[in-house]
């Protein structure tokens, strides 16, 4: 398969011109908030999108879905949101409660042409999204403090383009953006009202979890048989 990266690049910077960077809930308070995680599966022949629905503020879980489709396109770095972003779609419509806000684990404007997973989902969908990122893609910050709850601006081009943030002693920061829809002060303060202890808020972590099928989310279906969630 050849790929016109020059064509996905100038598509992105076009896409990234339409980011809206304020934040544009509407105004019915926020109620459920989303998380959304993007994996692959037999060898990346299939991209798996999950999506976790939960209340807010409560972070109770209320609806899950994966979509697995046939990956698209080969991994490049750089342009992987046009290899995740179909799949999140495909997740997306399957879902009976839409939430007023998502958090994609992934980049948003912290992204070398600033579109990220995050922001270029927000788009497609037009949804207010926050990208929370276990990595640095791009950008500079200043040494961080170890302790939890340490900040720091990442920078790139004399730029504000995120967040650093230590959420949890002895882990490596997370790196929080805005997608699309949200600003970046706002971004941050939902992802630190989403905590509950662990490295990762709670939507992101609950759409791995379900994801992957892991021992937390094994628990919940043995807590819930009768649940409709799925």
């Amino acid at each position: 398969m050849t790929i016109d990266t020059a064509a996905l690049r100038a598509e992105q910077l076009a896409k990234a011109s339409g980011v809206i960077c304020r934040d544009d809930f509407g105004a019915e308070p926020l109620q459920l908030i989303a998380g959304a995680d993007v994996g692959f599966e037999q060898d990346g022949e299939v991209t798996r999108a999950a999506f976790a629905v939960l209340r807010y503020p409560s972070l109770e879980l209320v609806e899950y879905r994966i979509a697995r489709i046939e990956t698209q396109m080969p991994y490049i770095p750089g342009f992987l949101s046009f290899r995740e972003a179909p799949a999140l779609l495909a997740a997306w419509a399957m879902l009976g409660h839409h939430p007023q806000l998502v958090v994609v684990d992934g980049h948003g404007r912290s992204h070398p042409r600033r579109l990220g997973v995050a922001s270029h989902f927000g788009l497609l969908a037009d949804v207010p999204t926050i990208g929370v990122a276990k990595r640095r893609l791009c950008g500079k910050f200043e040494p961080l403090a170890p302790e939890a709850g340490a900040l720091q601006a990442l920078r790139d081009k004399e730029e504000q383009i995120g967040w650093v943030w230590r959420s949890k002693v002895r882990c490596n920061p997370l790196f929080i953006s805005t997608g699309h829809r949200v600003s970046l002060p706002t971004a941050l303060s939902f992802v630190q009202s989403c905590m509950r202890g662990y490295r990762l808020p709670e939507p992101t972590r609950w759409a791995d979890a379900i994801a992957s099928r892991r021992p937390a989310f094994q628990r919940w279906l043995k807590e819930h048989p009768q649940s409709d969630a799925q």
